[in-house]
């Protein structure tokens, strides 16, 4: 009988890469592994993003980016999300790019003991109102990064902001925004080899905002930005698949060893389906540790795999799905699977 488990196609997602990587060309690709490259794996996602036409990667934080470094990958990695405790010494001893949102952020990567000079990127909000200087903040913020870049403690690789990704137009008026900061930066002396903007979304539909670089997330790992359109109808495939075996049986009454530990959406449950033998059944009750599966009048048996969610291609929901049945987003299905499950890497 087999266990419970993570599937993780890596061919789906070599696939995935090479697709927007081909799409957004001449713009380079930085492949977004945050969140454990989304709850896939950290290591090995980046691993096969960079063999597959990612330029670089992006974590959040830098004790990430550090883990990346510490396998051997050598390719640009960028890290954005910092506190006044981040240990920005290492990160600039080993060659992290720095996402800089903040004067104070600046100031402390300034002083931070180096032999050489932090590689940054300069963050202005540009309505997503998460992170990076406010238009009143930014020449400020230029100005100050400009002043260390000749005194040789910083080198400004990228001014780059996020878009809201809320509509078109919200995208539009976003983009717009970021050119005003650049050309405010221009002005202060600030011209940086790289500009990047758009993620998935954008980096998809809206070839205006791609720049210099597009921050591939998601996309890449099958499941689409969209509400409207299917990863499958965009050519993406999806790499993550959760199955478990039949470990009981009674009465028509299946038990899976999975449950809400393991990153099961609870609101999904009343109308989410799992697959066995390329059927479909329903959910009865979900617990922590396992979920009950209204089996009756089949021929389920004890140790049948049990597939949760997916590439959809024999049958099974996939997290597209997942997310509808719980009024969330693809994202925070493949997300939020337990680290308890161990992870199975294919191709």
């Amino acid at each position: 009988m087999s266990e419970p488990r993570l599937e993780v196609d890596l061919e789906a997602f070599r696939h995935n890469v090479r697709l927007l990587s081909e799409l957004v060309a001449p713009a380079r690709t930085m492949l977004a592994v945050k969140a454990n490259a989304y709850g896939h794996g950290l290591v090995p996602l980046a691993k096969a993003a960079l063999e597959s036409g990612a330029d670089s990667l992006a974590v959040l934080e830098v004790p990430a980016a550090l883990a990346v470094r510490r396998a051997g990958i050598t390719a640009q990695v960028f890290a954005w999300l910092h506190g006044p405790e981040t240990d920005f010494v290492s990160a600039i001893e080993f060659d992290v790019d720095l996402g800089v949102s903040a004067l104070w952020q600046l100031e402390l990567i300034v002083a931070a003991p180096k032999g050489k000079p932090a590689r940054i990127h300069l963050k202005v909000d540009t309505g997503l109102h998460r992170n990076g200087a406010s238009p009143a903040e930014w020449p400020a913020l230029v100005s100050a990064a400009v002043a260390a870049e000749h005194e040789g403690s910083v080198v400004v690789e990228a001014l780059w902001s996020h878009l809201a990704d809320a509509s078109p137009e919200d995208d539009a008026e976003a983009l717009a925004r970021f050119h005003e900061a650049v050309a405010v930066a221009a002005a202060l002396g600030c011209r940086p080899p790289l500009l990047h903007l758009a993620a998935s979304s954008a980096g998809i539909r809206e070839p205006e905002a791609r720049l210099g670089l597009v921050r591939f997330g998601i996309a890449a790992y099958g499941i689409s930005p969209f509400d409207d359109q299917s990863g499958a109808r965009l050519g993406l495939r999806p790499v993550m698949a959760m199955r478990a075996p039949v470990s009981s049986l009674l009465d028509g009454v299946a038990t899976v060893g999975l449950g809400s530990a393991d990153g099961i959406q609870v609101p999904a449950i009343g109308k989410a389906q799992v697959a066995i033998r390329g059927r479909r059944y329903p959910i009865l009750a979900l617990d922590v540790d396992t979920l009950t599966v209204d089996v009756a009048h089949s021929n389920i048996a004890v140790g049948d795999d049990v597939t949760i969610f997916g590439p959809g291609d024999a049958g099974e929901a996939t997290a597209e799905e997942w997310a509808a049945w719980g009024e969330t987003i693809g994202d925070e299905i493949v997300a939020r699977a337990s680290e308890r499950l161990p992870r199975v890497y294919l191709g």
